[in-house]
């Protein structure tokens, strides 16, 4: 090999110190290409696809790269992900790649094949994801508890879930959209609405939706971002919090995690957090007692049994809602969504749909990831690139198990044991009719 020239030694350092640039990466790529080194090139497109794996100009490159060298094309710019690297001129079998360009252009070139393709008993899928992991939106963790976002997702962006929806739309929305009916039968907006269920299965998503339908914005609010070591300054936080929410009324501010934040003082020690759930407390009377003011209260917690009681008294978080894994359709959505920029063919998504019964939304990302990374790997070792298929899923499935069993456990026993005031009957319906009792 010859010697390194200046330039390929100062992009090799660049990609060591922005690991995750991907553009410098394929470019660094493109010039070891260009200088016959190929075997480092192709390890940093393989790096490059890990990243993303639907970018077009690294499926482009990692076709290029595998190609026999008497029969290098140009790198293409390839301008659509969903279309497959265009093969170069016909070459015989063998060479050092071994690729095959004839068998390659009857596989792919012309008509690209399906990228999903659907069962004869499937419905439409639905268009949207609806999960928790499979936002549009901003992460959770780049939110600031004083950052503001505008609503724009709705309940329609929600796939499947139609029970959820309709016990929002009856105990929650419905009041706030008709003020004329509200005011006719007395319904006034005291009160907020508590989530709960497995992790992963969408609360915040759909908090998000609430905000939407209610042409709000939204402000999401975890414990890390209220508690303080120095005595009085989680309550100060609260009250500056909820001040930040009605100042930009309408608004819908979510507590997630309530269960950490507004956890039972009769099980807490420390005095300091005592008071900051009776701060909490007195905010959410707060609210209640303003109704008008625009603020709508809505939490999530995975463990509704460690919530204090109080928080659960008439005009706080008196309504409780249980948020289960995806439905059928509702999976479709999430698939749908976290392969729509992976270079798949012949997905049947309502099969797919049918064999992750169970799986929570976070499972179904994990699935799609793991079923693209064995595709890149395999794409690797084989030295051609190919498609995500069928066969990748078939492989993983039986390599991932529902991460919500160890919640059903726990709550089995608390719907059983503990079901004061019948709060958890919706939570003892589904479990007998999933055979869990």
């Amino acid at each position: 090999m010859p010697d390194e020239s200046p330039l390929i030694k100062s992009l090799r350092a660049a990609v060591d110190a922005a690991p995750d640039d991907v553009p410098l990466r394929l470019h660094f790529a493109e010039l070891l290409l260009g200088q016959e080194q190929r075997n480092e090139g192709i390890v940093q497109v393989a790096a490059a696809l890990q990243r993303e794996p639907g970018n077009a100009e690294a499926q482009a490159l990692m076709a290029r790269a595998v190609a026999p060298q008497a029969a290098v094309p140009a790198a293409p710019h390839v301008q659509e992900q969903d279309c497959a690297p265009a093969p170069g001129p016909d070459a015989a079998p063998g060479g050092s790649g071994g690729y095959d360009w004839r068998r390659a252009e009857d596989e792919l070139s012309g008509v690209v094949p399906p990228r999903f393709v659907q069962s004869a008993r499937d419905e439409d899928p639905a268009p949207v994801p609806a999960h928790e992991g499979e936002t549009t939106g901003p992460d959770d963790d780049g939110i600031s508890p004083w950052d503001v976002e505008s609503g724009s997702l709705t309940l329609a962006d929600v796939g499947g879930m139609d029970q959820v929806k309709e016990r929002l739309e009856a105990a929650f929305l419905a009041p706030m959209r008709n003020p004329e009916l509200r005011k006719l039968y007395g319904k006034n907006l005291r009160g907020g609405l508590l989530m709960y269920g497995p992790p992963g299965c969408g609360k915040t998503y759909i908090a998000r939706a609430v905000a939407g339908e209610l042409g709000a914005r939204f402000m999401s609010v975890s414990i890390s971002d209220v508690l303080d070591m120095w005595m009085g300054n989680s309550e100060r936080n609260l009250r500056q919090l909820f001040e930040t929410a009605r100042r930009n009324a309408p608004c819908v501010l979510f507590l997630d995690e309530i269960d950490a934040l507004g956890a039972k003082r009769s099980q807490v020690r420390h005095t300091g957090m005592r008071t900051t759930v009776n701060q909490l407390l007195t905010e959410l009377d707060g609210v209640s007692a303003s109704a008008d003011d625009g603020v709508f209260v809505l939490a999530a917690t995975n463990h509704p049994w460690d919530v204090d009681t109080a928080l659960r008294r008439p005009g706080r978080l008196d309504r409780m809602l249980l948020v289960l894994p995806p439905d059928q359709s509702a999976r479709e959505a999430i698939l749908r969504h976290h392969l729509k920029d992976r270079p798949v063919a012949g997905i049947d998504l309502g099969k797919l749909a049918r064999r992750t019964d169970g799986l929570s939304g976070a499972d179904l990302q994990h699935l799609c990831e793991s079923a693209a990374e064995r595709a890149l790997m395999d794409s690797v070792r084989s030295g051609e690139a190919r498609m995500i298929g069928m066969a990748d899923f078939t492989a993983v499935l039986g390599q991932i198990r529902p991460s919500t069993g160890p919640w059903f456990a726990s709550a089995r026993n608390v719907a059983q044991f503990a079901n004061e005031g019948g709060a958890y009957d919706e939570l003892l319906v589904y479990l007998k009719k999933r055979k869990m009792l």
